[in-house]
């Protein structure tokens, strides 16, 4: 089974930078994306963006595009989520999860997923 390990997180003031990293023990060839999502309380998740870790592409959702970056080294199977100009609205638990296709930025399309990065955005 394909396990994805997180680390990072933490709280940041408003405006501040904030980079989570995704570590995943095995890529396959059917299943290409490494997606990022996030949860806040009283709202559904909400897709990030994500990255097709063959040849490095990358999606974002309009509400993160040009703050947050998605990067990768692909011989060690990391994924990062660099998050700048962060707002308070960006707060809550994020996730990474392996799978994606045919909608790399739907929830159901993804199988494996982290255990969960919380950021704190404060003023």
């Amino acid at each position: 089974q394909i396990l994805l390990t997180q680390s990072g997180g933490g709280s940041v003031q408003a405006g501040g930078s904030l980079t989570l990293s995704c570590a995943a023990s095995k890529y396959t060839v059917a299943s290409g994306f490494v997606g990022w999502f996030r949860l806040a309380p009283g709202k559904e998740r909400e897709a990030v963006g994500a990255i097709e870790v063959h040849d490095g592409n990358t999606l974002y959702a309009d509400s993160v595009k040009g703050r947050f970056t998605i990067s990768q080294d692909y011989a060690q199977k990391m994924v990062w989520l660099n998050m700048n100009s962060l707002k308070s609205e960006d707060s809550g638990m994020y996730y990474c999860a392996y799978g994606g296709n045919f909608g790399p930025l739907r929830t159901d399309r993804y199988n494996i997923w982290g255990q969960g990065s919380q950021v704190t955005v404060s003023s």
